[in-house]
């Protein structure tokens, strides 16, 4: 998941404007220990936004201590303290690829909490986000942070191969990938697309188009339906066509970046947030010419889907069930949830999980992609269910992915292999 974005907005939110949230648990002079990536912190002691966690800090008379690391190392010691008979973590920040049933099983269902202190407008964060974080019908996190795939497409290159704007069909994304896989009249060489590779995520980014799934939420493995295949088949298309670099397979998300921000790809589907990285005139060559909006959708389902339901991966909060202070903590998750809260982390450079934060006029001013953001927000979803065996299932896919667009098998055989590998994983 990409955990950075560019700073944004150079007015603040006074942290003065955040509620004093209701029906908090008496807490004078305690401290609650809340253990997190790091830009999960600076999103919410930032500057311009505000300190996002006063109002909860006023409100309980509390002290906020953060404890960060970086994502493996958080997550190892979070799930050793949760196995412990009691544990100094009150609030644990936990990204969506990690919330396995049995991860989940080590922290407090929130739905007691919703019920006597509800967190306001529920519906108002996005629901792939919400479903991601609910297991047999209860919520045991609540969504914070999001990072979600778009499309960025040059437009300097566009415009000399006479493309008036994005593809608004993925039948269109193949024809400009093509069309725009040529030489400069500098001499630069230019790719239609550039993929970081064939790993599950890129490729499912792409897949959504057609919505296709790896496996479904209810654990079945669907990596051969014709919506894969189709996905599969035009990756390998485009780079039999050399619109896809010809080292695909070796590439890294830091390559992918490299090739846009030196004018050497004319599109990417990355997370929307990089579009400062494409457009920041001290890393980029092409700053100011990189446009960010919505993956489109295949023509066949225009009628169901207005965007493309890309993938989506994000942060939430979760109390663990050998926590000391869980009415504290559940004050916590409600603070930082609140509309407010959300607007102050989204101006710290924050990726808001509620839809009325796109309504502020400072985040549209600032994100020229906000609407398309919210767009695809309103209808992605999580890449993959998180499970025990998830690794070694990205690993099967890596394998018969690769082995379709080097043309080792045809998509449809790759799939149908994968299937019954991972198959055997889910049992």
């Amino acid at each position: 998941m990409v955990v950075t974005r560019r700073d944004i907005l150079a007015g603040g939110l006074a942290a003065a404007t955040l509620p004093a949230f209701g029906n908090l648990a008496n807490a004078q002079g305690k401290q609650i220990n809340v253990f997190a990536h790091r830009v999960l912190q600076n999103v919410s002691n930032g500057t311009k936004g505000g300190d996002v966690t006063q109002g909860f800090a006023k409100a309980t008379d509390a002290t906020v201590n953060w404890v960060t690391f970086e994502t493996g190392p958080l997550h190892d010691r979070l799930f050793r303290e949760a196995s412990l008979g009691e544990s100094t973590v009150d609030v644990a920040f936990i990204l969506n690829t990690y919330a396995t049933p049995r991860v989940a099983s080590m922290f407090e269902p929130l739905d007691t909490y919703m019920a006597k202190d509800p967190i306001p407008d529920l519906g108002d964060v996005f629901p792939g986000l919400v479903k991601g974080v609910t297991l047999d019908n209860r919520l045991f996190a609540m969504p914070f942070r999001h990072a979600s795939t778009g499309l960025h497409y040059n437009e300097e290159i566009f415009a000399e191969r006479g493309i008036k704007g994005p593809p608004q069909t993925i039948e269109e994304f193949v024809e400009v990938a093509k069309k725009c896989t040529y030489t400069r009249a500098d001499g630069t060489p230019v790719v239609g697309m550039i993929l970081p590779g064939v790993a599950y995520p890129e490729v499912i980014a792409l897949a959504r188009a057609w919505d296709a799934d790896f496996i479904t939420p209810d654990m079945k493995v669907v990596a051969n339906s014709p919506a894969m295949v189709a996905a599969l088949t035009m990756i390998r298309d485009l780079y039999t066509a050399g619109a896809i670099p010809k080292n695909l397979t070796g590439m890294k998300a830091e390559d992918a970046n490299t090739w846009m921000q030196n004018g050497r790809a004319a599109m990417a589907a990355s997370s929307m947030s990089r579009y400062g990285l494409y457009n920041d005139p001290a890393k980029s060559q092409v700053a100011g010419k990189i446009k960010t909006t919505y993956f489109p959708v295949a023509a066949e389902l225009k009628g169901k889907y207005e965007v493309a339901p890309t993938k989506v991966e994000f942060w939430s909060m979760a109390i663990p069930k050998n926590s000391k202070n869980k009415d504290l903590a559940w004050s916590f998750i409600k603070a930082m949830s609140s509309k407010e809260a959300a607007l102050a982390a989204a101006l710290n450079g924050n990726g808001p999980v509620r839809s009325s934060t796109y309504d502020d006029p400072r985040i549209k001013a600032e994100l020229p992609y906000s609407e398309a953001e919210r767009k695809v927000l309103k209808v992605s979803r999580v890449p993959l269910p998180a499970f025990d065996n998830a690794a070694r299932a990205a690993d099967f896919f890596k394998e018969e992915a690769e082995a379709a667009v080097l043309g080792m098998k045809t998509p449809q055989r790759a799939m149908d292999d994968l299937t019954t590998r991972v198959q055997k994983l889910i049992g």
